[in-house]
């Protein structure tokens, strides 16, 4: 059967928005913000290019590759990608982090035309009264660097993305300020940062609707991006709320690795938007990309996680085993995945789990043995389910096997 005919859409019934008339873009920010997180480790040079590719096979548009400005191995670590991208005439652009400085700018630009490819620089500067007042900045301090760093970029032939930190706590007047002067002096790409994870959705949409204001004002074609960061939990549906305000390209790490509780997840704001029908992405990799990301940083996925955690999509709760049970007896493999899933497992290359545990019925039993080539005898199946009605916890694949 359909599945539209098996699932009423409440999603669809009173929708505020509908799929941009516009293509939406991605970066990834695992290679250089995610890796500001206190908990991860340096991924190795070579892991960095892994990554790389799979950001290409699931047509991420672009990438931040590093800072430079740091110099040193960091440094030869940028250009390494860089080069990888050129030479293996991948589809993913490069980018860079660059504080609005001359120092941080001119490392992308000799690094650029050494590789032969062009870096995006993304000059970044605060722009929230928080900031101003942490750091004795006034706007016209910020308005002259900003002017000054986008203006020397441009003549070093880099395309420019001028990014305010905080925006999403920023005044109206300073954020005009600010964008126009990086628009006049050359950027051709904004970023509108929730740095702190301050936003919420309403925030986020109306925030990138007044850059957009701004952005058309000017008449210049320029590309409005969105940064988002998840202190609040709020990293996907804020950048869903801010592609709706008129974002074209939204930021992201894998698993959400960043400072803090890190930045937007790209696997989960990828996966959304696929299931929302908004973009076409051939996500079949989305699983490898995660596990690659986790093992070259040194981090756990937790069990919980949407879509890849070990138990998303893993039951021993008896009704539920069941349900799913009886879809696969039915030959019915997107039944399995929607009788109690709101994601369909199959498409990410997965499937539905049925384990053994004190909340299992005796056909959670029959499936698990069954499913691997065994006899479930009578005996055999009271065995384990009167074991595991004793036990605290899901039964392991081996203490199983020693009940079989």
């Amino acid at each position: 059967m359909p599945v539209d005919e098996l699932v009423y859409d409440w999603n669809k019934v009173e929708p505020t928005s509908s799929a941009p008339n516009r293509k939406i873009s991605f970066d990834d920010e695992t290679l250089r913000d995610g890796l500001q997180s206190p908990s991860v480790c340096e991924p190795t040079v070579e892991k960095k290019i892994e990554l790389l590719h799979l950001m290409d096979a699931l047509d991420i548009d672009t990438a931040d590759i590093g800072l430079p400005g740091a110099g040193g191995t960091h440094a030869a670590g940028v250009e390494r990608l860089a080069r990888e991208i050129a030479d293996k005439k991948l589809r993913i652009r490069p980018n860079c982090a660059a504080r609005t400085h001359a120092a941080d700018i001119k490392p992308i630009a000799e690094i650029s035309q050494r590789a032969g490819i062009a870096i995006e620089a993304c000059t970044f500067i605060g722009s929230s009264p928080v900031r101003f007042y942490a750091e004795d900045w006034t706007l016209d301090k910020l308005l002259k660097l900003t002017e000054e760093a986008v203006t020397f970029a441009v003549k070093e032939g880099l395309p420019v993305m001028y990014v305010t930190e905080d925006t999403t706590r920023a005044d109206p007047k300073t954020i005009r300020a600010l964008y126009t002067t990086a628009i006049r002096a050359g950027a051709r790409a904004v970023c509108v940062c929730d740095t702190v994870g301050h936003s919420t959705p309403d925030g986020a949409r109306a925030v990138v609707r007044f850059v957009k204001s701004i952005i058309e004002e000017e008449g210049e074609k320029v590309r409005l991006d969105w940064h988002g960061h998840q202190d609040r939990g709020l990293g996907v549906i804020n950048s869903i709320a801010a592609i709706e305000g008129g974002a074209d390209e939204v930021h992201g790490s894998a698993l959400g690795v960043g400072e803090r509780v890190g930045n937007t997840p790209m696997d989960q704001l990828l996966v959304n938007l696929k299931l929302m029908g908004w973009i076409d992405n051939d996500l079949s990799r989305l699983r490898e990309y995660c596990e690659v990301a986790a093992s070259a940083c040194g981090w756990t996925i937790p069990y919980n996680y949407p879509v890849f955690g070990r138990d998303a999509f893993r039951t021993a709760t008896g009704v539920h085993a069941a349900a799913v049970i009886k879809s696969y007896k039915k030959n019915d493999a997107v039944l399995a995945d929607l009788v109690y899933s709101g994601v369909p497992a199959s498409l990410f290359g997965l499937k539905q789990k049925i384990e053994i545990g004190p909340m299992s019925g005796r056909s959670n039993v029959i499936y698990w043995l069954e499913s691997r080539g065994l006899e479930a005898t009578e005996d055999r199946v009271s065995r384990i389910y009167e074991h595991a009605k004793k036990s605290s916890a899901v039964l392991e694949e081996d203490e199983v096997m020693r009940l079989v």
